[in-house]
């Protein structure tokens, strides 16, 4: 085997020992180097080149990638994660057919599917959708992501917050916590137009919380604006604002005409 793929494995088990022990710092820097080292290899994208080891250094790149797309949830950092996808995607795309299918393939896909739903990325996810085979859309992954959009779009925030107890992977509870944030948030933008008041026990079941407690927590966080008194959730001060200012229908009725009758004489 080549020195340098040799150097490559090597440091890869390095990696894949840290990882397990969840050393998340030392990780990151044996990833910094493995990525480094991998310029090297002239079989890998953008070039492809038939070199003697290509099927060797592209299994063990995706590899690579693979670990770095799943270490970039692990830190919760969607930068990187969006980054080290993007990185990957020519090995399940470009180098396909020249590489046994990964069985990682599916669940970074998926979760990909669904940091674009988190980040409200819609056509994005669509996209994304439409390059994937009749197979990977029949997968429990692929599947998953795809449930959880048609409910959000359809406002079943019931069914978009219980899915986290199901999730195929479990890579994919970092992005259904952000998500049911998002769709707490989304409740309660609508409860706060919809009500002056709720009470706590209405609250608590309208933003599917599970104890008085965690809305207590909640609206200390994310809504302080919010009053928590004799029994009731108050938002009349989340809904002082600026007086909206009359619009001028007159005005702009005449105007229009006035519009209309230059157009007729230019005619």
């Amino acid at each position: 085997m080549d020195p340098k793929l040799i150097e490559v494995t090597q440091l890869l088990e390095r990696f894949k020992a840290s990882f397990v022990r969840n050393d998340f710092d030392n990780c990151s820097k044996l990833l910094s180097q493995l990525k480094i080292m991998l310029i090297e290899f002239k079989s890998l994208p953008p070039l492809f080149a038939e070199t003697p080891n290509a099927i060797q250094e592209l299994t063990i790149a995706r590899d690579i990638y693979e670990h770095a797309v799943v270490l970039s949830v692990k830190m919760e950092d969607q930068d990187a994660f969006e980054r080290d996808f993007f990185q990957l995607k020519p090995y399940y795309t470009d180098a396909g057919s020249r590489l046994p299918q990964s069985p990682q393939e599916y669940p970074i896909l998926g979760l990909n599917l669904l940091r674009l739903l988190v980040q409200n990325r819609i056509a994005e996810f669509h996209t994304e959708l439409e390059l994937l085979s009749a197979n990977a859309l029949e997968n429990p992954c692929i599947r998953h992501a795809v449930e959880l959009e048609q409910s959000f779009m359809e406002g079943a925030y019931n069914r978009v917050l219980s899915a986290r107890q199901t999730v195929p992977h479990e890579t994919y509870v970092y992005f259904m916590d952000l998500l049911a944030r998002t769709v707490r948030d989304e409740i309660a933008g609508c409860s706060e137009k919809a009500y002056d008041s709720l009470t706590v026990k209405d609250a608590r079941q309208i933003l599917l919380l599970s104890s008085d407690q965690e809305l207590f927590e909640y609206i200390k966080e994310e809504h302080p604006e919010w009053e928590v008194k004799n029994g009731l959730v108050v938002f009349q001060k989340a809904k002082e604002s600026a007086p909206c200012k009359e619009i001028p229908s007159l005005q702009l009725i005449n105007q229009t005409l006035s519009y209309a009758r230059e157009l007729e004489r230019i005619v």
